[in-house]
């Protein structure tokens, strides 16, 4: 009886061997242009001490792993980038192999080719990113038209609103350096202090009757608000590096702190209505 269990268990190793072998051998393929730098014949072997899993060089359609144009980018030599591509990842040397190409000792054993002295392979390039354009369909022109009417009692929007407005409110261009100027403007009147006195046609609820404008609103249409963000787009920026106006106003975290009493008493003492027309030519 003892015999034939020992007979059993024989026959299962012996069985299991082979799936055991091929877990530890890893089936690479890397174009000729690769193969003749020398980098295969210095990473393999430096692997397989470490991890005792083989690697075998075999052609493109046998490969579970492949060093060519697609995949993960792992390095950048010999004329062009290498990626990785694995197509059998379920394997267990492949898995491993894998990750070690992508661990900082692999990477440093790939930089770290030298045969003549000067390094072959290095950190993949960054690709460059695509800035995309944004394009304003709103009318610039009557943007700038109505931020001068409606705009100025609190903000200086140009050179010759210069000085105009509220101390504590920045100037359109002290916006535009902003980071998220688009935003601000595209959504201003959702942003404090707008709402309590901003209505915009077709967007905005009117205001509740227990909480009236305590100004005279400022009313727009989508198109004028449209415009307004075109005319900004458009301007010069201020160069807020180190200049108090943009440090205290960053520090106030921007449009929601100035104060809307004083923004009603610069406008009850300027004793002007804000409902006036623009007119075009």
């Amino acid at each position: 009886m003892a015999f034939r269990r020992l007979a059993v268990l024989i026959v299962g190793l012996v069985l299991a061997f082979p799936a055991f072998a091929d877990d530890r051998l890893v089936r690479l393929h890397a174009p000729e242009a690769l193969v003749e730098t020398g980098l295969m014949q210095h990473i393999l072997p430096r692997f397989s001490l470490k991890t005792s899993v083989r690697v075998e060089m075999v052609p493109e359609p046998e490969a579970q792993i492949v060093l060519g144009a697609e995949g993960r980018a792992l390095f950048e030599g010999a004329g062009r980038i290498w990626h990785m591509e694995i197509r059998d990842a379920s394997h267990p040397g492949t898995e491993r192999f894998a990750e070690w190409l992508t661990s900082e000792v692999g990477r440093n054993t790939v930089i770290g080719f030298a045969p003549d002295g000067d390094a072959l392979f290095a950190p993949p390039t960054a690709p460059e990113r695509a800035v995309a354009e944004i394009e304003y369909y709103g009318d610039p022109e009557l943007g700038h038209a109505v931020s001068v009417a409606k705009c100025t009692r609190c903000h200086a929007v140009d050179e010759a609103t210069r000085g105009a407005g509220i101390g504590s409110t920045p100037s359109f261009a002290v916006l535009r350096s902003l980071d998220d100027w688009e935003g601000r403007f595209a959504a201003f009147y959702a942003l404090n202090p707008h709402p309590a006195f901003t209505q915009v046609e077709d967007v905005t609820l009117p205001f509740p009757p227990e909480r009236p404008s305590p100004i005279v609103p400022v009313e727009l249409t989508l198109d004028e608000v449209e415009a307004i963000l075109a005319y900004v787009a458009g301007m010069g920026a201020t160069d807020c590096s180190g200049t108090e106006v943009c440090s205290d106003f960053a520090r106030a975290e921007t449009i929601g702190h100035y104060a809307l009493p004083e923004i009603q008493a610069a406008w009850e003492a300027a004793g002007e209505s804000m409902q006036s027309e623009i007119a075009l030519e």
